[in-house]
Formats: structure tokens, sequence, C-alpha cells
């Protein structure tokens, strides 16, 4: 029988229950459906819609008006704005400007109709004109004044999937272009969006450093961080594009919604198994608790003992067994993400105003994240308040990792004098400590 992944498995199952109903974004950028990967792409939001979630398509056409206004000879230009480059619309160019958003959106309605799922393009977005700026009239250029979130709703609740063009209309009709950020951000507000993806052709394998997830604070740290390479930078147009992402994700992010994800569309199934899985694909912005450390409940202890039979196995924990770690329980704490136990430890109190680190195990699918180096700071706080002024760790074949956290080698006899009765001679178990 082949080796089937049980564990992810379950967790398609657990984020299938926890966002079944839930609204969410699709900012999809323009160059990203012309690979050949598009059409898998809209199938998997297909799939998504077919499967209880709700889903709504912002699609981006900035390249493809700009080759429609130059194929028409209707020239274009911009004005520098502080978050971004604002295109001026002519009263000549607006006809082409809906031609050209339109003929995007219908690109998602013929792959949504083929997977058999139902499609609106519609005049969900009211819109107002920005008007002169800096003393240049912007004509039919505009922006959100409205999104209609009954008829959103309604389109939704019938399980169909509304796409929503860069294009909105006063109340009197008039058409108005109107940036595809804008109209992602205003609805994925509005709907109260669980997650808003912003999926573009930015490889972000170029930035190995870059985390896998910020809070607020951390990406407008780096917006900063970013912003003052950008004069001097060699990839100026991607280092651009990826501040217009950061700075959308901030925004949505303080406008409440919970998370967002910035993502590759080049990469085949990005969207499923970022959604699917605990360690997603490319960046997230999160403004809830995507993961949190607590104390050990009873409904755990399989999930504990997953984790830790591979390193009883291979000796580097002893073993215990469910009646052992319920004894003391109460010494023990988990690392949850997303519903799932991935990493957990223990801190037992020997007295002498000393404590033992022990049962550290974390899931080897997320050793990127560093679980353990999390779960040793939150013991060490916990023995703090403990009043215990130093901690320590016995090991076999981790030591290297022990003192990478500060931790030195000492001598058996420095243990307290309740655990060096129980010391296991056989195993020969070095001594890491920490004073605190």
């Amino acid at each position: 029988m082949k080796n089937i992944p049980v564990d992810l498995i379950r967790e398609v199952f657990n984020y299938q229950s926890r966002f079944e109903g839930s609204t969410m974004v699709f900012k999809i950028d323009y160059p990203v459906t012309k690979t050949p990967g598009f059409p898998g792409l809209v199938k998997d939001l297909a799939l998504l819609a077919q499967t209880g979630f709700k889903v709504v398509i912002v699609p981006g056409a900035k390249e493809n008006i700009d080759a429609v206004l130059e194929h028409n000879n209707i020239s274009s230009s911009y004005i520098n704005t502080l978050d971004s480059n604002v295109r001026i619309t002519t009263s000549e160019a607006i006809p082409f400007v809906e031609m050209a958003a339109f003929d995007v959106a219908s690109r998602f309605m013929t792959f949504l109709s083929g997977s058999r799922v139902d499609a609106v393009i519609g005049n969900f977005v009211r819109a107002r004109g920005l008007g002169v700026i800096d003393g240049t009239d912007t004509g039919h250029t505009g922006t959100v004044d409205k999104i209609y979130a009954g008829s959103l709703e309604r389109v939704l609740n019938l399980g169909m999937v509304p796409i929503l063009p860069c294009i909105g209309w006063s109340p009197s009709g008039k058409p108005y272009n109107v940036q595809s950020d804008e109209i992602a951000l205003a609805v994925s507000t509005v709907m109260k969006a669980e997650k808003l993806y912003i999926i573009s052709m930015r490889n972000q394998s170029e930035d190995p450093a870059l985390p896998e997830r910020f809070t607020p604070a951390e990406t407008e740290a780096l917006i900063a961080a970013k912003s003052e390479l950008l004069p001097n930078s060699a990839e100026n147009a991607s280092l651009t594009q990826y501040l217009r992402e950061l700075k959308l994700g901030l925004k949505a992010s303080r406008a409440g919604v919970h998370r967002v994800h910035i993502i590759d569309g080049s990469q085949e199934g990005a969207v499923l198994m970022d959604l699917f899985s605990n360690l997603g694909t490319g960046t997230m912005i999160y403004t809830d608790e995507y993961d949190s450390i607590r104390a050990l409940h009873s409904r755990d202890l399989p999930d504990v003992l997953r984790l830790m039979e591979p390193l009883m196995q291979e000796g580097i924990l002893i073993r215990r067994n469910a009646d052992q770690i319920l004894e003391k329980k109460n010494d023990y704490i988990v690392l949850e993400i997303d519903g799932s136990i991935r990493a957990c430890g223990a801190l037992h109190d020997w007295g002498e105003a000393q404590g033992e680190i022990a049962a550290v195990a974390t899931d080897p699918q997320h050793a990127q994240l560093g679980l353990g180096r999390q779960i040793i700071g939150c013991l060490v706080e916990k023995a703090k308040k403990s009043k215990m002024n130093r901690v320590f760790a016995l090991t076999t074949k981790t030591q290297d990792w022990f003192e990478s956290l500060g931790f030195k080698e000492t001598a058996v006899e420095t243990l307290p004098g309740q655990k060096r009765k129980v010391y296991d001679q056989s195993r020969k178990s070095k001594v890491f400590a920490l004073e605190i």
C-alpha cells in the first residue's frame, strides 16, 4: 500500500470545516491570466466555490488596458500619488478601458463556466470621480464610493462567483476607472472577508530572507526598510510591485481582514496549498492569533505522543506513556497552529529553585518556523514566574541546539538533589543549564 499523507488529509478537513461558508476575496494581477497555469488556478477557485466557500474575484487589468489603448493610438499618462500611480482616464479612453477590463473579467467567467460554476460580472461598485489632483483633471478616473454588499451577498448565497472588473459607476451611470487594489480592499472590508489573496507573478523565492508571516507592525517596518532600498534597487519594478502588495495587505489587515496572503500565481495549486495547509505557500499578514502556546489538555495526548514517538524511538527523548504525561499534565505546554498541535514541552520543578526542561518535540514539517525555540522561551518564562533561577536539560544528541539557545554544559553534581537520585547513569546524558 502506498504511503498516504494522513496528516495532510487531516489538515484539509480541518480547514474545510473551519472556513466553509466564509468569504474570500482573490485579487489577481493581469499577468497571471497569461500563464499556462491560469486555467488551473480558476479551476481551483471553482472547486472552492463548489465546496462551500464564498469566492469573490477582483481581476487586475492594467497591462491589458495599456495594450488596448496603445493598439487604438490613445495616449495614457499617470499621476504619482503617495501610495501609487493613478492613471488619467480621458473621455476618449474610458470606452476602451471598459472594454479591456471586461475582457479580462470574461476570461475568468469562461473558465469558471468550464468548471460548471456560475459567475456574475456585475456593477457592484459605486464610484465617484477623483477630480483634479495637483492641477491635473483625472477625467474618468474614480475611487470607490460604495460597495453594494447586499447584491454581492445575494449572489454568493446562490453559490455563484461575483467578478468585479476595475470599473465603477456613479449614481447617474457615469463610468469610472477604479484601481483593482482599491476595489479588493473595499470588498474585503465591507464583506468582512476572512481572507484576502493577492495573487501576482512575483517570485518570492527571490528573497529567501523574507519571513513567511508578519503582524501589521512587522509589515509596516518591512515597508519602511524596503522603501529605503527602492532608489538604489536594480530590481526597481519588482520591488515597487512588492511594496504595493505589502501596502494593500497592511491596509486590509488594519481594516479588519484577519489574514492577507501574498502568493505566486505561477505556482501550480498555490491557492489550495496555502488554504489547506498550516504553512501555506506565500507570505501572510495576520491579525488574529495564528499560533499560540497553551497548557496541555487531556484531548491533546494523541497529538503529543505522535510528536514524541519518533524522538523516543531514536533515544533522543526518554519513553513516556499517556499515564505518565497525564500524571504531570500541569508541567506540559503545547504549541497550536490553526487547531493542530505542532510542538510540546514540559517544565518539571525539582526544588532548589531549579526546573528541568523536558519532552521538547516539534513537527518536523514545521522545522523552519523555530517552534522548539518558542517552546523553550515559554518554558523559561514559566520558570521565571515560578521564582526559579535556573533551568536545565538532559540530552544525549541535541547539545548543539541547546548551546545555540544560551545553555552551557555543566556537571551532573549541579543538579538538584531529588533529580540526582533518579538520574539514569546508563544514558550518560549531558547536562546543559541556563541561569535566569
